[in-house]
C-alpha cells in the first residue's frame, strides 16, 4: 500500500468512479477518473491512455486560422462539400504523398476522422439492403465499434496478428462469403498494436474488396508515421501504402490531429474514390434524396452530423497542406519526435520486468512509434491497467480494442516528454519490485 500515489485516494475515486470494472473502461473514463485522482493527490500521472499530440501544433496553421477569423468567416455557414482551396490541396496532398489520383471534388473535409467514420457507416452500410455491416481488422479504434453500435449496425472483428501475409486472404474471405458485410476497416499503421500492412497484404484486401463487392474504409490516422520509410517527399517515392493503388472500392480517412498535431482543432479529410464517388446504390433511397453515393455522403450524411466544418479550421489546414505539398514544411519530421519517445519507453519498460505484446511486424520488430504495447507476468490487462493507477500510470486495457491478447495493455507515447522518463523508469521499478514473484 506504499505506493507512489495515495493508496486510499485512488481506491476511493476507483469505486466513487461507478466503473464494474476499471480495466474494461473506455479511453475517456480513464481520462476521468486520472483526473480526479491527480486532482486530490496533487501526483501527476504517467499519462497513456489517450491519443493526444504532444507536440506543438504548426504555426503555418495557426497564423491561417487567425487570418480567417479576422477576415470574419464567423458570421457564415461554411459550404457542406468544403472550402475549394482546401479540397485542392487535398487532391495534390492525395498525388504527392499517396501517389493516387482523386478529385477534388471527391475530397471533403469533416469534423475530424471520428465524423468521417459515422459518416461513412451511414452511407457506405446502407447501401444493399441484405447486408449488415462493418468487418473490423482488429485490434483497432473501440470508438468506431460504438459508432455502429448507435446505428444499429451490426459488424464482425478478427485479430490479425496470426492472419498476416496470405494467411490474410483466407481469414477475410470467410467472412466475405457470408454476404454481410458492406465494409470492411483497419487502421494503417494499426492503433494500438502498430503494425503496417504490406503491399502485399493491400492488394489482398482490395481484390477481395472487388470479388465481393464491398467498400474498403482505410484509416489513416497515423499517416506517414512508420518511421522506418521516410514518407516525407512530395512526389516522390516511397509513398505512404494504400489499398486505392489497388481498387477504386474506397474511403480513405485522413487525420491531422496525430500528423499534423492539429487534434483539438476537429478536421480531418475524406476521400472517396472517383468510380466509387459517382456510383448509384438503389438502396441508398431508403435513407436518402437520392441513390448517388457522393451526393449522399454529403447532402445526406455529413449534413446530418454538422452543417459544415468551421471555417478557420478548414483555412488553417489549406496553408498546412499547401506548405506540405509545396515542400516548405515537412510534417513526417515534426512528428518523428515519438518514434524515439517509444524506442527509450519501451527499453524503460523491459529493463523493469514488462514484455512487449505486439513485439513483431512479420518478421520485423515492431516499429517505434505513437503506440506500444506491453503486459507483465501472470496478469490481465483489465488487472495490470487497474494496479498501475497506483503507480500512477495511465493506458488502456487491450480487451477494450477487441484484440485476443487479453494480457495487453496499450500505451501512447505522445503526453509523456523525456524529462519524465526517470518518473517513468522509477514507478515502474518500484512496482516491479512490489510484483515480482
Amino acid at each position: 500500500m506504499n505506493t507512489p500515489i495515495n493508496y486510499e485516494i485512488v481506491k476511493e475515486e476507483i469505486e466513487k468512479s461507478g466503473l464494474p470494472i476499471v480495466g474494461n473502461a473506455t479511453i475517456r473514463e480513464i481520462v476521468r477518473l486520472v483526473n480526479r485522482i491527480e486532482a486530490r493527490s496533487g501526483e501527476k500521472f504517467i499519462r497513456m491512455e489517450m491519443g493526444v499530440p504532444g507536440l506543438e501544433p504548426p504555426q503555418i496553421a495557426i497564423d491561417a486560422e487567425i487570418e480567417a477569423l479576422k477576415s470574419g468567416v464567423s458570421s457564415k455557414y461554411p459550404m457542406m462539400e468544403g472550402d475549394a482551396q482546401l479540397k485542392i490541396e487535398i487532391s495534390r496532398f492525395a498525388k504527392l504523398f499517396l501517389d493516387i489520383d482523386v478529385h477534388s471534388e471527391h475530397c471533403l473535409p469533416t469534423v475530424g476522422s471520428m465524423q468521417g467514420a459515422m459518416a461513412c457507416f451511414m452511407v457506405a452500410n446502407r447501401n444493399n439492403k441484405d447486408r449488415e455491416g462493418t468487418l473490423f481488422i482488429d485490434p483497432g479504434f473501440p470508438v468506431q465499434k460504438q459508432q455502429c453500435k448507435v446505428l444499429g449496425h451490426n459488424y464482425y472483428s478478427f485479430d490479425v496478428y496470426n492472419y498476416r501475409g496470405q494467411k490474410l486472404r483466407a481469414k477475410i474471405e470467410d467472412f466475405f462469403k457470408t454476404g454481410k458485410i458492406s465494409t470492411i476497416l483497419y487502421s494503417n499503421p494499426n492503433n494500438p498494436s502498430w503494425i503496417a500492412f504490406t503491399e502485399e497484404e493491400l492488394q489482398i484486401i482490395a481484390e477481395l474488396a472487388d470479388k465481393y463487392d464491398v467498400i474498403v474504409l482505410e484509416d489513416l490516422a497515423y499517416f506517414g508515421m512508420d518511421f522506418r520509410h521516410d514518407y516525407s517527399k512530395p512526389g516522390q517515392p516511397p509513398y505512404q501504402p494504400t489499398v486505392a493503388k489497388y481498387t477504386d472500392n474506397y474511403i480513405l480517412l485522413i487525420s491531422s490531429s496525430k500528423s499534423f498535431s492539429n487534434a483539438g482543432q476537429r478536421i480531418g479529410m475524406m476521400l472517396i474514390s472517383n468510380k466509387l464517388f459517382t456510383r448509384r446504390y438503389p438502396d441508398l433511397k431508403r435513407y436518402y434524396a437520392t441513390d448517388g453515393f457522393g451526393y449522399s455522403m454529403i447532402y445526406g450524411a455529413l449534413y446530418a452530423l454538422s452543417s459544415g466544418v468551421t471555417h478557420s479550421a478548414q483555412k488553417g489546414l489549406a496553408a498546412l497542406l499547401k506548405a506540405t505539398n509545396d515542400g516548405q514544411f515537412n510534417f513526417v519530421e515534426h512528428v518523428r519526435e515519438y518514434g524515439s519517445r517509444a524506442k527509450e519507453m519501451k527499453r524503460i519498460f523491459v529493463e523493469n520486468g514488462f514484455k512487449i505484446v505486439y513485439d513483431k511486424d512479420l518478421d520485423e520488430p515492431i516499429a517505434d512509434g505513437f503506440y506500444f504495447t506491453y503486459s507483465y507476468p501472470e496478469m490481465t490487462g483489465i488487472e495490470l491497467l487497474e494496479k498501475m493507477l497506483y503507480y500512477g500510470i495511465s493506458a488502456i486495457s487491450l480487451n477494450i480494442t477487441n484484440s485476443e491478447r487479453i494480457e495487453g495493455i496499450r500505451a501512447c507515447v505522445s503526453q509523456t516528454h523525456p524529462s519524465r522518463f526517470p518518473i517513468l523508469e522509477q514507478r515502474l521499478k518500484q512496482f516491479h519490485n512490489d510484483h515480482k514473484k
